[in-house]
């Protein structure tokens, strides 16, 4: 079963370190490999690997500069999500509705 761009998208954001640089990408702007390594916590080399598989999900977009590469967040990549996230609120809106028709016609 090959694997969706909603797949890869969940699959990359599932890891905490990728939805840090994720994070820290939507909120600081541009950044080099560096900078991300220098708050982070891991090696340079695992922020690199990182940033890969939010290239390949989408999620952010890289700019050579010399001999340093700038990455920068994509958040209109988080559409996916999004979508699928509302769909399953109304999926379960319905069913708290159904629940709570049931318990009022249980107090009657």
């Amino acid at each position: 079963m090959s694997e969706t761009a909603a797949d890869m998208l969940f699959r990359s954001l599932a890891d905490p370190t990728r939805r840090a640089i994720f994070e820290r990408l939507c909120h600081g702007g541009e950044q080099t490999v560096g900078a991300l390594t220098a708050l982070s916590g891991v090696s340079q080399p695992a922020v690199s690997k990182h940033l890969g598989v939010l290239k390949l999900a989408g999620l952010v977009s890289d700019r050579p500069a010399g001999r340093q590469t700038h990455y920068s967040a994509r958040p209109g990549a988080l559409a996916p999500l999004i979508d699928w996230t509302t769909q399953m609120a109304g999926f379960w809106e319905g069913k708290f509705d159904g629940l709570e028709d049931l318990l009022k016609r249980m107090d009657q």
